[in-house]
């Protein structure tokens, strides 16, 4: 209410006295306003909350959805056989969706090219990896 007042205030050069009434009309549409406001920022700007491990989703997630339950079985066992240098890779940039160049810096490599053909690389051996675990 202060700050509204205040803001008022400030631009009272506008107000135009129309009889009894006439400010009090003024300021309750001063207040209204800044009402209207600070809901539309709310809106605009909701609050944020803290993520709560404890109620974790027993769904499946979008990439076990996306991949199937057997397909993404025989992902997560031939991930685990390749070098941690492979499996970064090819985590930050298949579920993670990393650019190019932000791999580059993550892996340690000179340029976004390079980090390119380390991840082909990295999903050409996953790729003969899962196939081996097909069977």
């Amino acid at each position: 209410m202060q700050e509204t007042l205040i803001q008022a205030l400030k631009h009272f050069d506008r107000f135009e006295y129309r009889g009894e009434g006439a400010l009090q009309a003024y300021l309750r549409q001063a207040v209204y306003n800044r009402i209207r406001m600070e809901f539309r920022r709310f809106g605009r700007h909701p609050q944020r909350a803290d993520l709560d491990d404890r109620h974790e989703d027993a769904g499946p997630s979008p990439l076990e959805e996306a991949m199937g339950r057997e397909t993404l079985e025989r992902y997560e066992k031939a991930l685990a056989k390749l070098s941690a240098d492979d499996r970064e890779a090819i985590i930050a940039k298949i579920e993670l969706g990393c650019g190019y160049a932000d791999l580059a810096r993550i892996l340690g490599k000179p340029s976004a090219d390079a980090a390119r053909m380390a991840v082909g690389r990295a999903l050409v051996r996953l790729a003969e990896g899962m196939k081996n675990e097909r069977g």
